[in-house]
């Protein structure tokens, strides 16, 4: 099954869902071909939701065609995967004129991850997401804590949805990765994925723990491999010296299908979280992945390091990856692991008892509950 689109304020090509007197609409704020687009088409797609097409570049345009497309269609539920104003901002106006109710699926605490910016901007950021679940029918949350978070700010309900990985490797990605990275069957390779940003208000690279890391242990046969790019990738090559190309593998960014391959590649992956109220909320798109290629997890101590651990993760301690205290656990821990331990980890995850980031259950249940939300309200 698949979603119907709609244009921004423009006709929409009409399905058998689509041609309900009442749809339902779903969008996402990070853009229709955004990771997080796909994310919320499949997980309503038994629904048979009409597919708004919002686009982040033209946020204006794309708000103005929520209220169309609302006004005409008189749609019996918006979801909204992503908490930005030009999103969240139409959609409160919709429930307060039209009495269309909304959801929103959130990945991270709104005010806490403004204030990054600046304290003006975190307050602002707070009052808004207040506001935005004050109205709302309900949350889909990416962690529990967030919908925790959700409902004490005023929503009626929520559900917790993690997340999902999108495929898997394909046959002999190990051996053929690593001989294109030029890394040996008896090395440790500790793996990375994702935005390589550079905070300016922390003065930190993600991931530049790693990179230092494995710069100050004396063994040779330990390496990081680190896919994706961004405003730090400069900064992690510059930092990487001779050991660029050598134990630190800066490949860029990598195609999404090819990203299981090289999670194939790795040993275990490093989950850089902060012990406060931006990572603790967290699980982040990068988890489900690594698990699902059976990798052990490198983080810090935050809640689902402890929530979801059944004898696959290390817990570093320490505020954050750029403490003195994290990176100095991460040397040591890199200069002592064995072959033998990390193979005991990823036998214990072979052996989990539950998996939060099943995909068919994961639809089963935010379907279920879209449909008792409605049934209540009818």
């Amino acid at each position: 099954m698949s979603a119907t689109n709609a244009s921004p304020g423009g006709s929409s090509r009409v399905s058998a869902a689509a041609g309900r007197d009442r749809p339902i609409v779903c969008f996402a704020t990070q853009g229709h071909g955004h990771i997080e687009g796909l994310r919320i088409r499949q997980l309503l797609e038994a629904l048979e939701p009409v597919d708004y097409p919002f686009d982040r570049a033209r946020k204006l345009r794309s708000a103005i065609g929520l209220l169309a497309l609302a006004a005409r269609r008189r749609p019996s539920l918006m979801v909204m995967e992503g908490t930005g104003t030009a999103g969240g901002v139409p959609l409160m106006l919709i429930d307060a004129f039209l009495g269309i109710p909304y959801l929103v699926s959130a990945g991270d605490a709104v005010g806490p991850y403004l204030r990054l910016r600046s304290p003006l901007a975190g307050f602002v950021g707070g009052l808004y997401e207040r506001l935005l679940f004050r109205r709302c029918a309900g949350s889909i949350g990416w962690t529990p804590y967030l919908v925790g978070r959700a409902l004490t700010y005023g929503a009626p309900r929520g559900i917790t949805v993690a997340g999902w990985t999108r495929s898997g490797p394909s046959p002999g990605a190990r051996a053929r990765v690593r001989s294109r990275l030029g890394i040996s069957e008896d090395t440790l390779v500790v793996g990375f994925t994702g935005s390589i940003h550079y905070a300016k208000q922390r003065d930190y690279v993600y991931g530049s723990e790693l990179v230092s890391a494995v710069r100050r242990v004396q063994r040779r046969d330990v390496a990081v491999c680190m896919l994706g790019e961004g405003s730090g990738l400069a900064l992690l090559r510059d930092a990487a010296g001779e050991d660029l190309g050598k134990r630190i593998l800066l490949p860029g960014r990598v195609p999404p299908e090819e990203v299981p391959d090289y999670l194939a590649a790795f040993d275990l992956a490093s989950l850089s979280q902060s012990v406060d109220r931006v990572g603790s909320f967290r699980y982040t798109t990068k988890l489900p992945e690594y698990l699902s290629a059976g990798l052990p997890v490198i983080t810090g101590q935050t809640p689902l390091s402890y929530d979801l651990d059944e004898g696959y993760f290390w817990r570093l301690p320490g505020s954050a990856p750029w403490s003195q205290r994290y990176f100095d656990a991460l040397v040591a821990l890199l200069e002592g692991l064995t072959h033998e331990e990390v193979q005991a980890r990823r036998e214990a995850l072979e052996r989990r008892a539950a998996d939060p980031f099943d995909k068919s259950a994961q639809q089963r249940r935010a379907c279920a509950f879209v449909r008792d939300l409605l049934a209540e309200r009818t």
